[in-house]
């Protein structure tokens, strides 16, 4: 794991990417570039800006108020190791970890039986939006997903009873 991470950008105070008062960590790098992507201009993995994971730390160390950190990308599972890294810190401070993804849960079990950093992040997650933004399937109603094939999943329930363990309508189902 590198010290560094690419950004697409940081929204060090959000209350749009997940439950609660945020720090939204925007990746760069997204191998999905969904049709209707709302940061297209972060697919280029080499586009976005160097960040050292410590300067990426002081964002949502510095502020008391924050009740957790999204990883959003881009796609976060390009830069797994980092990220995982940032989730780590995140939970040794006692915030939450929220990560979209544009891969399905089913896609990322099967991805972490050969790769560490994938089974880390996966590991660090405490809630998992999964699966790729479906234009077609768009809906401003929807809490926490941009479109309705998307699942908010509860990942340490999931991980306790070993079937996902789903959001729907502000209720765990």
């Amino acid at each position: 794991m590198k010290n560094t991470i690419r950004l697409h950008g940081l929204e060090p105070e959000s209350i749009v990417d997940g439950k609660g008062y945020r720090a939204a960590v925007f990746t760069q790098g997204c191998p999905h570039r969904c049709e209707g992507c709302h940061n297209p201009s972060s697919h280029d993995p080499n586009g976005g800006t160097a960040w050292t994971l410590d300067d990426v730390e002081k964002k949502f160390t510095d502020n008391p108020l924050l009740d957790g950190i999204t990883l959003s990308g881009g796609e976060p599972f390009f830069q797994s190791a980092e990220c995982a890294e940032l989730a780590r810190r995140a939970h040794a401070k006692g915030l939450s970890v929220w990560t979209y993804s544009g891969y399905t849960l089913e896609q990322l079990n099967a991805m972490a039986e050969h790769d560490a950093d994938v089974r880390a992040l996966l590991t660090e997650t405490d809630v998992l939006i999964d699966g790729p933004f479906i234009l077609k399937e768009r809906s401003l109603d929807l809490l926490f997903q941009g479109s309705r094939n998307q699942r908010v999943i509860d990942m340490r329930k999931t991980r306790a009873v070993g079937v996902a363990v789903l959001w729907a309508a502000g209720e765990w189902l």
